[in-house]
């Protein structure tokens, strides 16, 4: 069973940068789709990101622009670059890699945008 652990959170203050990774344990290209999301407390998931196996990557509107996916496929790596943070921005963020009817998830990095 694929498993996935994101690392990077942390505290930055608004209009900061930080880079998220997600470390897969089998090739990143072995799933159909990898993506971000996050969760603040009392909302539901939000989906902030995804790349598939040929690279195109797609974004909602509410982060288009600030954030942006990349990989490193030797590494299996994902990362999350994540730009001009707002405070609304707070909230955990999980890596998933999506494989057929299985969705794999990390356990969530904290993402903290206070001063």
């Amino acid at each position: 069973q694929a498993q996935l652990m994101e690392s990077g959170g942390g505290l930055v203050q608004p209009g900061g940068s930080l880079r998220l990774s997600c470390t897969a344990s089998e090739s990143i290209v072995s799933f159909n789709v990898m993506a971000w999301y996050r969760q603040s407390p009392g909302k539901e998931r939000e989906w902030v990101g995804a790349v598939r196996p040929n690279g195109m990557t797609d974004y909602p509107d509410s982060v288009k622009g600030r954030f942006t996916i990349s990989r490193d496929i030797r590494k299996n790596m994902v990362y999350l670059q994540m730009n001009s943070l707002k405070s609304e921005d707070t909230a955990v963020y999980y890596c998933k890699g999506a494989r057929g009817f299985a969705d794999y998830w990390g356990q969530g990095t904290q993402v903290t945008v206070s001063l």
